[in-house]
């Protein structure tokens, strides 16, 4: 690992840029104020604008802009409700309730109305733990307006002076995580290669590609100043997702059979020629990466080339001019696996030249974008969510996850509001807060957050009680809790541990500080209050109407199937002489890219399931391998078209596309429950005839290749639904 270049990507960061943001619009009016003798004050203010920057998640400005406002406005709400009914626990409780529901039921908007009403419920909880009666409610609500006021106004602020800055390291994150997928394609080709290991590793690495493209998407594409005001900067950075998109499509068309590729080429070191190849150009993809997100040029491999050209010479002189290669390194192997190896050269070989092209492009030359004009509609490619009355009443009963997972949170922090009214503890609020943080709408995302929240709670006590037993200095320790709350923010969405284990002495120390004679209740109220919260939250997850993968799982599959299949028809129309526009095949290419990694994580989730409610698991892994599969071979062909447009228009190719299409389509029409089970067994009848014809066409060879490759994918993906997966 080069630690050198983990460390300026961390630095550069958007992670890193937003959590110091965030610590300062936090801790700087409670500095200020503590300056004029009003702490109280300025911890309201600074607890207002937690609340907010909290929810300034990375995005569109006009989105982060609306959010805030409508977070600001939520608030003074529920901090003024609670106030008035500070002098009543049913009042309060019933509140409780009420709140919990409403606001976990935001979630029907996405993620960004999520995060507003979890930290909604972060007021409602705080002001449980801070009463205020009579006026002192309405000052505390207005305290708390305030402190989300001025973190707005901070973060509008900061982003007038760098507004392209965000754009670029979120671009600059794709590449590196494109950089990352194109390493574990790499371990394919080692000789000691675990299949299962790697297609599951690829399947993550793919979901994880795709939010971090989505966010780039929404950054790019409803941002005024980048698509659609003619600036140079915006227009480069455009052109290097556009560019990025593609060479991750080409990275998917790297399919082989690795398998026949190990036994032919192992020992004569072609293989891992090939792996280090591959790996030199993910460092190379990394270091581009890391510039865009410095705003620095990068530097191009000058050896990159010469290798290249090094191991396709190697290939050429064993293959014998095409014949059988001399020597036990080439006996017996047949011309197919040779042309698999120099077409893996090939795409070698164009990722080396899109990786020149994306090197000139963070030197930022003006000449780049002087005639870019993209073929595209950019609304086409963004999903808005708007405030709908019928997606409210559509979720309005129990087969909706969003009502469900609502009511599990209003039972389950209602009764730990009751609990903590019967416990001796002098912190119970913080019970309700492990169940506000920990409950997620699927019972293995709120799992892995108990666990998360369990360890880190108990290794971040350990380390914050260490700092407090050695360190005695008040300025040290409190610079230790500025750094311990930037760490907070930098993983909170990355790696919910390590956030927890640094938020545990953050709380640590700020107690320390405000209460210094109140650290022993502190620490014992901390850990105990959060295993109750635990408790209550992992019964929650398993015993009030719980939703399970299982019962959901069906919709991902169809909905992967029927995108794989739009994405083929547009791909294959282009063979059969009538191409679609671009615009229709770059949505479908990424339609069918965004189901099949939603498809990979709904697998994930249901891994993370108990046994007892798991489905036709090793079906199910076959059958999303099998569509990763019938992705790759599809962008290969799409690459085909792409290099010699109108070369391989052939109408002879038309039996073997129907044939698949009708394939994938009664596949569909079975999931849906609209037809009996398929045939196990499909006719090879169209195929057959195409492999005789191409036999007097050789040029024709690599098309029919990858028909059929997607034949018998296509063959895979019926024998696995009729066997029942479908209903599962």
């Amino acid at each position: 690992m080069d630690y050198v270049r983990q460390y300026k990507s961390f630095i550069n960061s958007h992670y890193l840029n937003g959590a110091i943001r965030i610590t300062a619009g936090i801790t700087i009016p409670a500095i200020l104020l503590s300056y004029f003798n009003n702490l109280t004050a300025g911890i309201a203010l600074s607890i207002g604008a937690m609340c907010v920057g909290n929810t300034d998640i990375p995005g569109p400005i006009d989105l982060r802009r609306n959010g805030m406002i409508a977070c600001i406005s939520i608030i003074f709400i529920v901090a003024l409700s609670m106030g008035l009914a500070s002098d009543s626990d049913v009042a309060k409780g019933i509140l409780v309730f009420v709140f919990c529901w409403v606001f976990s039921f935001m979630g029907i908007y996405g993620s960004r109305a999520t995060s507003i009403g979890v930290n909604a419920l972060l007021i409602m909880v705080l002001s449980l733990a801070r009463p205020h009666h009579g006026i002192g409610g309405l000052i505390n609500a207005c305290y708390a307006l305030a402190g989300g006021l001025w973190y707005m106004l901070l973060s509008l602020a900061l982003y007038s002076f760098r507004p392209y800055k965000l754009v670029q390291q979120a671009l600059g994150d794709v590449l590196q995580s494109t950089a990352g997928y194109l390493r574990i394609k790499a371990s394919f080709y080692s000789r000691d290669v675990d299949y299962e290991k790697a297609y599951r590793q690829l399947l993550e690495s793919q979901v994880s590609n795709h939010e971090k493209q989505e966010l780039v998407r929404e950054l790019l594409f409803r941002s005024r100043n980048v698509v659609q005001e003619s600036t140079h900067t915006g227009r480069v950075l455009l052109m290097i997702y556009l560019d990025v998109i593609d060479l991750f499509e080409r990275i998917m068309t790297s399919q082989q059979d690795y398998r026949k590729l190990h036994s032919y080429f192992d020992d004569g070191g072609l293989m891992e020629e090939c792996r280090q190849l591959i790996l030199d150009i993910a460092d190379d993809l990394e270091g581009i990466g890391l510039a865009i997100m410095s705003g620095r040029p990068s530097f191009e491999d000058p050896g990159l080339r010469e290798r290249i050209l090094k191991v396709r010479a190697d290939l050429q002189r064993r293959s014998g001019a095409g014949g059988p290669m001399a020597g036990s390194a080439g006996a017996g192997v047949p011309p197919e696996a040779f042309a698999g190896l120099s077409d893996i050269l090939d795409s070698i070989d164009d990722l080396a030249d899109r990786l020149h092209t994306l090197h000139g492009y963070t030197t930022y030359d003006r000449k780049l974008s002087r005639d870019f004009k993209p073929e595209i509609d950019v609304d086409e490619f963004v999903v808005r969510r708007e405030v709908d009355r019928k997606l409210i009443v559509g979720n309005l009963n129990l087969r909706s996850d969003i009502f469900r997972h609502s009511l599990r949170v209003s039972i389950a922090t209602i009764t730990g509001y009751i609990v903590s009214r019967f416990l001796p503890f002098g912190h119970g609020y913080w019970i309700l807060l492990t169940i506000v943080v920990i409950l997620k709408p699927a019972y293995s995302l709120s799992k892995n957050r108990n666990i998360q929240r369990l360890v880190g709670t108990i290794l971040g006590g350990i380390v914050g009680i260490l700092l407090l037993y050695l360190i005695r200095n008040t300025t040290v320790l409190y610079v230790l809790m500025i750094l311990f709350m930037i760490g907070t923010y930098v993983f909170i969405r990355t790696n919910y541990l390590v956030a927890v284990i640094l938020m545990t002495p953050y709380v640590l120390l700020v107690f320390h500080l405000l209460y210094p004679h109140d650290l022993h209740s502190v620490i014992q109220d901390r850990i105990f209050d959060t295993v109750i919260g635990s408790g209550i939250s992992f019964l929650a997850s398993i015993l009030i109407i719980p939703t399970w993968e299982h019962e959901r799982i069906t919709d991902f599959m169809t909905t992967a199937l029927a995108a794989n299949l739009a994405y083929f028809k547009d791909v294959a129309r282009a063979f059969l002489g009538s191409p679609p526009p671009t615009q229709q095949s770059t949505l479908s290419r990424q339609n069918a890219f965004v189901a099949l990694a939603n498809l990979s994580d709904a697998l994930s989730r249901m891994l993370s399931e108990p046994k007892s409610r798991q489905r036709g698991v090793s079906e199910m892994y076959q059958f999303v391998v099998s569509n990763h599969m019938l992705t790759s071979h599809i962008a290969t062909l799409a690459y085909y078209y792409a290099q010699s447009p109108g070369h391989y228009k052939d109408i002879g190719f038309r039996p073997v596309v129907d044939e698949i299409s009708a394939r994938l389509g009664t596949t569909i029409e079975f999931l849906k429950g609209v037809i009996p089970a398929p045939a196990a067994v499909p006719g090879k009848d169209a195929m057959r005839v195409l492999n005789e014809k191409v036999t007097a066409a050789p040029d024709y060879r690599k098309i029919a290749d990858q028909l059929n490759f997607l034949t018998k994918v296509s063959a895979d993906i019926v024998k696995i639904v009729s066997g029942g997966l479908g209903r599962a």
